[in-house]
């Protein structure tokens, strides 16, 4: 005990405390450096026997850049054992896209797929923009390989089949299959699937149209597929249209008769209500012509009123003799007996009454 306290007396040596610190950091260097030689040693032994070129600290650089090394040194590989070109395709060029959000590894399996198919183009600038673009560029790749059926129209939901009614009214019902591939050059901004379905829809619509019979379509449905191609309906799509094969063509209804009978009613209501108003307009003459008889009968009435008053003054003044009168009378009576005998057997109708004697 008393040792230990002449030892922590003594005065401290400050070179060696820094030997100490300095071996302390040492030691936590190596022990991060052994880590992380622990973790990016398989990646780097993988590199070296593929032939991918990525280095050690290449590896290490890429857990600083945020990019997943795991990933870029697949796809290096993939590229490398498929033959493609790596002075295109570098380790650089991969980090960037997948720094940009794009699926590494689905660009170089496009690439893959494109190389042996010996058939398509495919660089890698297109085959990121197209990944970048939200476009699936493998299943685009191999769509253009191996060409893929759409039906017209679709299938999931909506009408089954297509209507066209041919020049004499006869309906008929069509399904067709569009074989397309991928246009890889104009799948960025091109037209999807659906552009392609409306495009040949109308096209076979407008076709049946344009047939003179129903029976020159149902002779020979290639008139139909021959008529649609011509038109170029893929343009500024991204798609190829490769074939339009009708499977199938149902006749319906005869609209042609149909419509005629529809016109045949519609003209007899506009007839029936134009003979309805000139019916009203007559109705309303005949009133009127009603209104001015009973306007001219009470006219009548008002002068025949006036008629004793005027012989009451003629007698009065002497102008009308009181014999001359009776006469007058006498031959009223006399015109009154011969209109009775003349409508004898007939309804007796009630005349206007013979001027008062005064």
């Amino acid at each position: 005990m008393f040792e230990i306290l002449l030892f922590a007396q003594q005065p401290v040596d400050p070179g060696r405390i820094a030997v100490f610190i300095g071996l302390g950091i040492g030691l936590l260097v190596l022990i991060v450096l052994l880590a992380l030689f622990a973790r990016f040693f398989p990646l780097w032994i993988q590199s070296i026997m593929t032939g991918a070129g990525i280095g050690l600290f290449d590896l290490l650089g890429m857990t600083f850049r945020k990019v997943n090394p795991t990933v870029i040194l697949r796809a290096k590989i993939m590229a490398v054992q498929a033959g493609l070109d790596t002075r295109v395709v570098t380790s650089k060029s991969l980090e960037a896209h997948y720094l940009a959000g794009g699926n590494v590894l689905q660009v170089v399996r496009a690439m893959v797929a494109a190389n042996k198919a010996k058939i398509i183009d495919l660089d890698y600038k297109l085959a990121a923009a197209i990944d970048l673009a939200g476009r699936n560029v493998l299943e685009a790749v191999q769509t253009s390989v191996n060409p893929k059926v759409i039906d017209c129209p679709s299938q999931v939901g909506g009408e089954r089949m297509l209507d066209g009614v041919a020049k004499n009214g006869i309906l008929l019902k069509v399904k067709a299959r569009v074989t397309v591939r991928a246009n890889l050059r104009q799948l960025i901004g091109g037209a999807t699937e659906e552009t392609i379905i409306a495009r040949v829809g109308e096209g076979i619509v407008s076709a049946i149209g344009s047939s003179e019979t129903h029976g020159e379509v149902l002779a020979s449905p290639e008139r139909i597929s021959k008529t649609v191609l011509e038109r170029r309906l893929d343009s500024q799509t991204a798609f190829e249209i490769v074939s339009i094969d009708i499977a199938d063509i149902d006749v319906g209804d005869n609209i042609g008769a149909r419509l005629q009978a529809d016109q045949a009613e519609a003209d007899t209501k506009v007839a029936r209500a134009k003979a309805e108003g000139r019916r009203a307009l007559a109705v309303a003459a005949e009133q009127e012509n009603f209104a001015k008889m009973e306007e001219n009968r009470a006219k009548v009435v008002e002068a025949e009123a006036e008629v004793p008053t005027a012989i009451s003054d003629s007698l009065n003044s002497g102008t009308l003799p009181i014999l001359e009168y009776y006469k007058l009378r006498n031959i009223q009576s006399d015109t009154e007996m011969r209109g009775a005998i003349a409508r004898a057997g007939q309804p007796q109708t009630v005349g206007a009454k013979s001027p008062a004697t005064p």
